[in-house]
């Protein structure tokens, strides 16, 4: 059997999700004993000064003995997420006018001021 018919063999059903630079494969393949297991990879494309590329993977593997705990630890973490901070998303990111707490913060008085700022010395008054 050829390397070409062996991947073939292997690779059951796959799926991709699109997300900004990072791109999600959901891969079913078969063991050499014949059962299946999940792969997930994620990959993340990152850009050099020159203007080429390249991509980062990183993948996980889950077998069907873990399906259920995965599933349950997973749920359970996204439910978390979405029941402390709800579905809109905040992050520089995705909203223009978004500000970090760091830039805001409050002077010793509780005055806001922003840690940007800076104090103009003239050395001559030294």
């Amino acid at each position: 059997m050829s390397e070409r018919e062996s991947i073939d063999q292997e690779e059951i059903h796959s799926k991709v999700l699109r997300a900004g630079r990072r791109t999600y494969f959901f891969d079913v393949r078969s063991t050499k004993a014949g059962d299946y297991y999940l792969t997930i990879t994620e990959s993340k494309k990152f850009t050099h000064d020159d203007g080429s590329f390249h991509y980062k993977k990183h993948k996980i593997y889950l077998y069907k003995e873990d399906f259920d705990a995965f599933k349950e630890n997973f749920t359970e973490m996204m439910d978390f997420i979405i029941d402390e901070k709800g579905t809109e998303v905040i992050s520089e990111r995705h909203q223009k006018d978004f500000k970090k707490e760091e830039d805001e913060a409050p002077s010793e008085n509780g005055e806001m001021k922003s840690t940007e700022s800076f104090t103009d010395i003239d050395f001559d008054d030294i």
